[in-house]
């Protein structure tokens, strides 16, 4: 895991990738290289910083350099060990034991068809000193980012935006697109960008930029087409055996020539690849997290520790557990830095605090339950719709009449807050929508009335074009199975737009990596070859999963209700956050430029404190909002210390 950057015909090219590299010095701490190439009437940079997990010597030194080919490379290749045999077969030969090289060698064999082949999470620059070409690539799921800036010819990429903004000296200009899609959904989607002329290279997907001045882009691989064939095999009754699926991938995530631990929350999925874990590498650690008990009473949190302790007793896991009580005011900043753009889930911060704490212990690979969520139907939102189809039937006079009750009842008082009170009004504001429009208000922030009565007037049609994005997305399918449909939708928008967005940059900001076993392809594979009504049963989502868990997890940590991987929101916001919100609300930079009006704010703040509504998450986004854009506007994120 590493930080990638380079230019392509750029003015002062060498000059912009060491910059480039420095801003990424946290995501490798262990090592620096540079490589320089003529390109045409330019030249290539390549620039790398290392994080060293397989092959520690110098022998997996980047940029990697081999007969005529030129590599930077970030991600871990699981399946390099049989790319190996056979490449060895065909007559390569091999310097050392890292996966660059494995990359390097089947890229020179079989050139963009060996992409569909790698198994693992990856961005990677390629130039071939023969042709003159350069070659940008991205993972399958995206779970790794790649950022790139195109100005005439030329071209600059980086594995943060950070970088970006820097070497542009601060001059990008800000995508207000991007900023009302980040309202909407408290993250911005992986089709956008915060600055306008920057973007991210999409998942499945290539670049490759010609010394003539052409661009050519390629898609390898799909989601949308794994799950239309999901759908076949449905049909045709192949159903896989998910638990050797998933034991499979858990077992290739361990490769590993350092250390590696896992997060334990106590929930299935940590749960479930934790103890596979335990099996392949006995001891192995895994660091979950608490909160200050004042902070989970008010929140009315379930207590997931007991959870990890029973697992890791089990299992034989050395348990480290963690307080999350942070300064949340010293916190805020570095987070919205480091996260790139604005992304207003608080899961952020516990992941960088358990990376953080790792990486102190010496731990520099971490495996996460990310993912699961997503491909099974695990969230409360999927249920939720499957529940509104049924709600829908039920006579309109008892929907209005039961809606008019639950509206009146408080979502929290003066000591703790009600969170079935909280899921009802929730469930209530989208249960009566049609498909797409309750699946997307089930999630997102605001409905289209709170959204435009938020933004400025002159932003309406830019609010018009990202709702009809979202459902131009989720209409994007073959499918006929409603849970699939928004697993689908999931695995394309919310997965590598808030999920892995965040895991990536909150780890890499600790200088730890986080590898992802369930958003692998052929669990993946798996997990859209079942229909959804084995996915949701009854009123259990992730069914099929956690009927796979069976085999090695004992039924009360499989079947107890779910945790959150999340942080007190309504407690901070009432105690440690409140003077700055007040501060952001009435006198922001958001408000003063005109880009959020101030009276709706303000009616959001009154609601929440009156404890008619939860609009804690709401203003969270707020403020991470307001940090980055202070940033961005006034240039000052460049070069910023984290």
């Amino acid at each position: 895991m590493c930080g990638i950057a380079g230019t392509y015909r750029w003015p002062d090219g060498k000059a912009v990738t060491d910059r480039l590299t420095d801003v990424l010095a946290h995501r490798g701490p262990d090592a620096a290289g540079r490589y320089s190439h003529p390109a045409g009437d330019g030249e290539v940079q390549l620039g790398h910083r290392r994080l060293s997990i397989i092959d520690l010597s110098g022998t997996g030194a980047q940029p990697m350099v081999k007969d005529g080919l030129a590599l930077t490379y970030n991600g871990e290749l699981y399946n390099a060990p049989e790319l190996r045999a056979e490449l060895e077969s065909a007559g390569a030969r091999f310097r050392g034991t890292s996966d660059t090289e494995v990359l390097l060698e089947a890229w020179r064999r079989w050139g963009t068809d060996c992409l569909p082949r790698l198994r693992g999470m990856f961005a990677f620059a390629v130039f071939d000193e023969r042709t003159g070409e350069l070659t940008l690539v991205r993972d399958q799921l995206g779970i790794k980012p790649l950022f790139l800036l195109r100005r005439g010819d030329g071209l600059v990429f980086a594995s943060e935006l950070k970088a970006l903004a820097t070497v542009t000296g601060g001059k990008l200009e800000v995508d207000h697109g991007a900023l009302v899609a980040s309202l909407l959904y408290y993250w911005v989607p992986d089709s956008r960008c915060a600055f306008r002329e920057a973007e991210k290279l999409p998942p499945g997907s290539w670049l490759r930029c010609r010394p003539d001045g052409r661009v050519e882009r390629g898609r390898y691989w799909s989601v949308k087409d794994v799950a239309a064939e999901g759908r076949e095999r449905t049909r045709a009754g192949e159903l896989p055996d998910l638990a050797a699926v998933v034991e499979e991938s858990t077992r290739r995530h361990l490769l590993s020539d350092v250390p590696v631990a896992t997060f334990l929350s106590g929930g299935l999925d940590s749960s479930y690849l934790t103890a596979l874990a335990a099996r392949d590498r006995p001891g192995i650690s895994a660091y979950t997290i608490g909160f200050r008990a004042e902070d989970a009473r008010f929140e009315a949190m379930p207590d997931d520790l007991r959870y990890a302790r029973e697992v890791a007793a089990r299992f034989g896991v050395d348990l480290h557990e963690i307080e999350i009580a942070p300064d949340v005011l010293d916190l805020l900043p570095r987070m919205t830095y480091h996260l790139d753009e604005p992304i207003g889930d608080p899961a952020a911060i516990n992941t960088y605090l358990i990376c953080s704490a790792a990486r102190e212990a010496g731990i520099k690979v971490m495996l996460s339950g990310m993912g699961a969520d997503e491909l099974f139907a695990g969230y409360r939102k999927h249920l939720a719709n499957v529940l509104a189809l049924r709600y829908q039937r039920v006579p309109r006079p008892l929907r209005r009449g039961l809606s008019a009750a639950v509206d009146r009842l408080p979502v929290a008082s003066a000591r703790r807050g009600y969170r079935s009170v909280r899921f009802a009004k929730r469930f209530l504001s989208f249960a009566d929508l049609p498909e797409e429009t309750a699946f997307r208000r089930s999630y997102t922030m605001y409905d289209r009335e709170e959204l435009l009565a938020l933004v400025h007037p002159d932003l309406a049609g830019t609010v018009e074009d990202v709702l009809t994005e979202h459902a131009d997305v989720y209409a994007d399918n073959g499918l006929d199975d409603f849970v699939n449909r928004m697993c689908l939708g999931d695995a394309r928008m919310f997965l590598p737009g808030l999920n892995l967005a965040y895991t990536d940059r909150s780890s890499m900001a600790a200088s730890t990596e986080v590898r992802v076993p369930y958003v692998d392809v052929e669990v993946v594979r798996a997990a859209f070859a079942f229909p959804g009504d084995r996915k949701i049963v009854g009123r259990q989502g992730k069914a099929v999963l956690k009927e796979a868990a069976t085999t090695v997890l004992p039924k009360e940590i499989v079947y107890r209700p779910k945790g959150l991987f999340s942080a007190p929101l309504r407690a901070w916001m009432s105690r440690d956050l409140a003077p700055l919100v007040r501060e952001v609300v009435h006198d922001g930079e958001l408000v003063r430029s005109g880009l959020l009006r101030r009276e709706a704010l303000q009616r959001l703040v009154a609601e929440d404190a009156a404890g008619q509504r939860d609009f804690s998450k709401h203003l969270w986004h707020v403020l991470t909002l307001e940090y980055w854009y202070r940033d961005a506007v006034s240039g000052s994120s460049q070069g910023k210390a984290a």
